[in-house]
């Protein structure tokens, strides 16, 4: 089964925007997982322009489904959160300084090295480990080189292809921009590997993608499962989901 871990930094955009505590953040964890949710993701970032590293503490002390923090290990002050914490998973995302959102992986050649330091710092804590990544075979090769548990495919290219295809060749168009992430998806599997995929997913391409890919064991989508929770409502949204994942 392919879990959905559901993302609530839109939560908290929306609260910081205005102030106060509405919606409140921890809430909404609370209701993810009862609506049916199998993880909550969230991503503190430096400087806490949505998820609040009291946030994620909090959150902590709520939830009793899988814990997903995903951030740049390279600010030891989320490298000390996470210690902290101590979630079943954490993503390490190469983010830049005030970057909008994340928009590419882990050059695994370049860091290679620092990827094997900083992921042992995490297992010893027992903490699971996953690498944002591009859908790029020899960088996922050097990924089982650092120890990570899982990769976690970087989808936006897949959901933009997906999208751009016209009606006249939607088989052949989806079937093209899934195929690079098929060929990862083997790799990483081949090489022991467990496989997860986010950014960009949505109702309309999620299906497919776990159809060409039924060993994913999670994915992570916040912003458009937020986005249709304002016309669907949220509990629905999150049972929309999950069943584009059957």
């Amino acid at each position: 089964m392919t879990k959905l871990s559901v993302n609530i930094n839109k939560f908290a955009t929306l609260r910081n925007s205005r102030g106060g505590n509405n919606p409140d953040v921890v809430k909404a964890a609370i209701d993810a997982q009862r609506f049916g949710a199998d993880g909550i993701t969230v991503h503190p970032r430096p400087d806490e322009r949505h998820i609040r590293y009291a946030d994620v503490r909090e959150i902590k002390k709520v939830i009793t489904t899988e814990y997903n923090i995903e951030g740049n290990p390279k600010e030891q002050k989320f490298v000390d959160l996470v210690l902290e914490v101590k979630p079943h998973q954490v993503t390490l995302v190469p983010d830049d300084l005030n970057q909008l959102t994340s928009d590419h992986g882990w050059d695994t050649k370049k860091h290679k090295s620092y990827l094997q330091q900083i992921i042992s710092v995490f297992k010893s804590s027992g903490i699971r480990v996953s690498i944002f990544v591009d859908p790029d075979i020899e960088i996922i090769e050097v990924a089982a080189e650092t120890g990570t548990d899982r990769i976690e495919l970087y989808t936006e290219s897949y959901a933009k292809e997906y999208a751009d295809s016209s009606s006249a060749t939607r088989r052949g168009g989806n079937q093209q921009s899934v195929e690079p992430f098929v060929y990862a998806a083997t790799r990483a599997q081949e090489l022991g590997l467990g496989v997860n995929a986010g950014h960009d997913l949505d109702l309309h391409n999620l299906k497919y993608l776990k159809q060409s890919i039924p060993w994913l064991e999670e994915v992570s989508i916040g912003h458009a499962l937020i986005c249709d929770s304002i016309y669907l409502g949220f509990e629905n949204a999150i049972q929309l989901y999950k069943r584009q994942l059957q």
